[in-house]
């Protein structure tokens, strides 16, 4: 009996664990995003969000200052040296996890920014997150929900060839997408920033390849402060 039950529990896990994911009916996302913000992640963006982002038991760089015992010395100097060993921290763990085809992690000054190529996690031909790309997805929840001192922005693009109406829906879906994948794996949306920004700040060339990556979402995680 016992063995059986040992059977059907393994059979059930390889079912589950095949199980395509599938992103919630738009009608539900207001309900995954309720408290995210629909705009730049901004230093006065982050600020504004600050208190909706501490009422949702958010923590701050000064937060985890105190917890290691920095309470002496300039709070200034403290909280970002502080900030700089975190987020070194962050990007490192994000680089070691990522090591994927379409996907980078870069820093850019004290935030870090991971690239995510629309093809590395999303189906090809369908608006919707890829079995891959859902793995990859958890993956980066999971260091996002370890290092929770941080403001995240998601950020979503799209090459230079549909019009300019069609591209800013497209990179908003994709990033709204991401971000409700994310809320669904326990990041609070209070940390969120939402944002789709069509086919502005290419990084590649207009070509076939260059396009390819031009349809991404980026990931920016900014401690805060």
């Amino acid at each position: 009996m016992k063995t059986i039950n040992l059977f059907f529990t393994s059979l059930c896990l390889l079912v589950a664990g095949c199980v395509s994911y599938h992103s919630p009916d738009h009608a539900l996302w207001p309900q995954y995003l309720r408290g995210a913000s629909f705009d730049d992640m901004t230093e006065t963006a982050r600020v504004a969000k600050r208190p909706v982002y501490l009422g949702a038991g958010g923590r701050t760089i000064a937060q985890i200052a105190h917890d290691n015992k920095l309470e002496y010395g300039d709070k200034i100097s403290n909280d970002t040296t502080m900030a700089v060993s975190y987020m070194a921290d962050l990007e490192f763990a994000l680089y070691d996890a990522l090591r994927k085809p379409g996907i980078s992690v870069q820093r850019a000054g004290t935030d870090v920014v991971v690239i995510l190529v629309r093809d590395a996690i999303m189906e090809l031909n369908v608006a919707d997150i890829s079995n891959d790309g859902a793995d990859t997805l958890k993956t980066i929840s999971k260091i996002l929900n370890k290092y929770d001192a941080t403001f995240v922005e998601i950020a979503g693009y799209t090459d230079a060839t549909r019009d300019a109406h069609a591209a800013a829906a497209l990179s908003t879906d994709m990033a709204m997408r991401t971000a409700v994948f994310l809320s669904q794996h326990n990041v609070i949306p209070q940390r969120l920033f939402i944002v789709g920004r069509g086919a502005a700040r290419p990084i590649a060339a207009q070509d076939d390849i260059g396009r390819l990556t031009n349809r991404r979402v980026e990931i920016r995680v900014s401690p805060a402060r």
